[in-house]
């Protein structure tokens, strides 16, 4: 990097911004005036305690699936999902301990497209010591998923503690946008937060590599747990 930013807050370089430029004086050897846009610093800035996001509903959400440029990543925080428990799948897995998996699903269409155009698709699953019957379930979900080219891992409960894992529910799209899942009383999913706010952003890339780094793959997951039991 090049010496001291000195940073012009307009974000243009104008007829003001030129001359504030041209008076700047006593630069050392290899140093630099740089215009930096407004908008950067308010996001760089400390920010309110509250932040500001765009809330969106269940449709728009679903479209951003098909509108990701390279990786698109999910951490998965909650004992239950209630929208699982109102398919047949749940009902054919509460029965009979699996179910039929099919590729139907309009998400599945989307998402084998976008595998297929060597896309990332990738989940960090988050499983209690005691599995609730949606982890058990997801655990099996995994089959159908991982043959649409997503890569599925998962992670005991204590260590995300241990690792200080989030307890939010969320997507992070091309490390730049965080979906962040809003659940009501009833764990039903309800709208969806979009943030950009470069710092949310960063601590969201930061949870993903370390959740990514510690979780295991799902069939191993298995595997290890059925022998533990």
């Amino acid at each position: 990097m090049l010496g001291t930013n000195i940073v012009n807050t307009q974000g243009v370089v104008g007829h003001g911004a030129s001359e504030d430029i041209a008076q700047l004086q006593h630069f050392s050897e290899g140093e630099v005036a740089v215009v930096v846009p407004r908008d950067l610093l308010v996001d760089w800035t400390p920010k309110e305690r509250t932040r500001k996001v765009r809330t969106i509903d269940l449709d728009e959400f679903s479209s951003l699936f098909g509108k990701f440029e390279h990786t698109a990543w999910r951490l998965e925080t909650r004992r239950r999902y209630a929208s699982d428990e109102a398919t047949e799948t749940y009902r054919q897995f509460v029965e009979t301990g699996r179910a039929n998996w099919t590729f139907d699903h309009p998400y599945c269409k989307t998402i084998r497209e976008q595998t297929a155009l060597r896309k990332r698709v990738e989940r960090v699953r988050i499983v209690d010591e005691q599995p609730t019957t949606g982890q058990l379930y997801l655990l099996d979900n995994a089959k159908r998923n991982s043959g649409m080219g997503e890569d599925i891992r998962n992670l005991w409960r204590a260590d995300a503690d241990r690792l200080q894992l989030p307890a939010e529910d969320f997507w992070l799209f091309d490390s730049r946008l965080i979906a962040l899942l809003r659940f009501d009383d009833d764990d039903q999913l309800t709208h969806v937060d979009l943030i950009t706010e470069p710092a949310e952003v960063v601590r969201c890339c930061m949870v993903r590599d370390a959740a990514w780094h510690h979780a295991v793959p799902w069939q191993q997951f298995t595997a290890e747990m059925h022998s533990d039991a």
